[in-house]
């Protein structure tokens, strides 16, 4: 996920998008702890994605750059 697209999405958005994506690296990292067949680069992925869905809400709780009006 860009970080163009994370910011044309409304804050319940982002806070649904967030929890999905909390999910599912949960599941990959119990994954990996058990099997080991789960992927690296996909877990990177996900902590990235969280980093700038997180990044953003708090951009906007502060007031640095606000949600444009749709």
């Amino acid at each position: 996920m860009k970080i163009e697209e994370v910011r044309s999405k409304t804050n319940t958005e982002l806070e649904y998008e967030l929890g999905s994506l909390k999910k599912e690296l949960f599941e990959l990292r119990f994954k990996n702890a058990t099997d080991s067949s789960a992927s690296p680069a996909r877990i990177r992925q996900l902590r990235r994605a969280v980093a700038r869905v997180q990044t953003v809400m708090h951009e906007r709780n502060l007031g640095i750059r606000g949600q444009e009006v749709q």
